[in-house]
């Protein structure tokens, strides 16, 4: 049985009965999880024995943020795992993603893929295009000097995608971009929500 603190945001996580949905939920939402599809973990703060979750529709409007209790949680894959998977489909996100591969290894931070490719690796199910984003995620425990940041921005860019890294702080997500920008303040995605901040890491230590 999984434990609220072994999930984390953008874990895909699967069990949630449509049953569980709310009362009002579309027919959409309820066919998704009828189908046996994932859930995303999500950033919020939900009483003892729920997760924030997001259902994802076939459209890009087609989004829902229930709570799954975390007792139905029957499997979990992180966005670290999802890079096992290989796609069936050619598309330049997959693509791009083979080339960052090498090059995120060797950066030497666990990261992993999330988004509608993160949604595709792990389900097999059509949710990329050929203009769709590559989202990425790395987890920065430690203070990721500016520098760093910026080598790394320049290894995203000029691709055959737009690739959008996000850094996981103890304090929350931060946009490598903005990070690597040198701003004064940078927005953090809590489970509390949005907050400006000088610097996560400290930031996570002075909370």
């Amino acid at each position: 049985m999984y434990q609220p603190e072994d999930l984390r945001p953008h874990d895909l996580l699967w069990g949630m009965r449509p049953e569980q949905l709310p009362a009002d939920a579309p027919a959409w939402a309820v066919a998704v999880l009828a189908a046996g599809q994932p859930v995303v973990v999500r950033r919020a703060v939900v009483a003892p024995g729920l997760v924030a979750v997001g259902v994802r529709g076939a459209t890009r409007d087609q989004r829902l943020a229930p709570l799954m209790p975390v007792a139905a949680v029957n499997h979990r894959l992180t966005p670290e795992q999802l890079l096992e998977r290989r796609a069936s489909e050619d598309l330049p996100v997959f693509r791009v993603l083979a080339e960052l591969r090498p090059l995120l290894e060797a950066f030497g931070h666990p990261w992993g893929v999330t988004g509608s490719v993160g949604f595709q690796l792990a389900t097999g199910l059509p949710a990329a295009h050929p203009d769709s984003d590559l989202d990425l995620l790395l987890r920065a425990e430690w203070p990721l000097p500016r520098s760093e940041a910026r080598s790394l921005l320049q290894l995203l860019e000029g691709r055959a995608c737009r690739v959008d890294l996000q850094l996981e702080t103890p304090l929350g997500g931060v946009a490598l971009s903005e990070w690597a920008s040198g701003a004064a303040r940078v927005l953090v995605k809590t489970a509390e929500g949005p907050r400006l901040v000088a610097n996560p890491w400290l930031e996570e230590r002075a909370a």
